[in-house]
C-alpha cells in the first residue's frame, strides 16, 4: 500500500486528486505550468471523445512506481479513476462545466490540486487551439512531428510530450515535466 501511495503522489503531480470542487462563480480551474506560472485550463469537452485504460509509470526523485487509470472524455466532461495494482479504487476525478470534483477512496499523503493532473492530460490530448489564448505572453505550445513541446517565454522547454500513432489516433506515451522534475510513461491496455 505504501508503494501505491507513493506512486499516487508522484502521478498526481500529473493528476492531483486532493482538491475540492471549484467555488461557485469562479471561472475555469487553474494549474501551475511551472513554479510561479499559473494558467486557467481549457474547457472539459473534446470531440471525438475517447475511453481508455492505461498503466501509468511515474519517475520522480529517482523512484519509479505504477498505477492503473481509467480515463474517458467526451463533449461535456473528463473522468479519471485511479486504481491500485490490485484493482482497488484510490480516487476519482470529474471535470465538467461546474468545475473539478474529486473523491479519495483511500487516505493518501498530501497531494497537489486536482487541476495539476488535468493540466497534463489537457496539454497532451486537447488541440493546440484550446491552449493558445491561455498561455502567458511569450509562451509557446507547438507540435513537432511525434512531440509536443511547451516552452516558456525564454524558449526553455517546460513540458515535452511524446506520441505514437495507433489506429489513426495520436496517443501520448510520455510526459516529461521539466519544471517539477517528473516523467510519466503511458501504456494503453486493450
Amino acid at each position: 500500500m505504501r508503494a501505491a501511495s507513493a506512486l499516487t503522489g508522484i502521478l498526481l503531480l500529473l493528476s492531483g486528486c486532493a482538491s475540492h470542487p471549484q467555488p461557485a462563480g469562479t471561472s475555469q480551474p487553474e494549474a501551475w505550468l511551472k513554479p510561479g506560472v499559473k494558467v486557467s485550463l481549457p474547457a472539459p469537452g473534446i470531440s471525438p471523445g475517447f475511453s481508455e485504460q492505461q498503466l501509468l509509470t511515474g519517475r520522480f526523485g529517482g523512484k519509479t512506481q505504477s498505477l492503473m487509470v481509467l480515463l474517458s472524455a467526451d463533449g461535456e466532461r473528463l473522468n479519471l479513476a485511479g486504481l491500485s495494482p490490485l484493482g482497488i479504487r484510490l480516487f476519482t476525478l470529474r471535470y465538467d462545466a461546474s468545475g473539478v470534483h474529486t473523491q479519495q477512496s483511500v487516505m493518501l499523503p498530501k497531494m497537489p490540486p486536482a487541476a495539476q493532473v488535468l493540466a497534463d492530460i489537457l496539454l497532451s490530448r486537447w488541440p493546440l487551439s484550446a491552449w493558445q489564448q491561455r498561455l502567458p505572453p511569450g509562451w509557446q505550445l507547438r507540435d513537432h512531428g511525434d512531440r509536443r513541446i511547451l516552452s516558456d517565454s525564454n524558449g526553455k522547454p517546460v513540458v515535452e510530450i511524446s506520441y505514437i500513432t495507433r489506429a489513426n489516433q495520436r496517443l501520448p506515451i510520455t510526459i516529461q515535466q521539466y519544471a517539477f522534475g517528473y516523467r510519466i510513461t503511458i501504456q494503453y491496455l486493450d
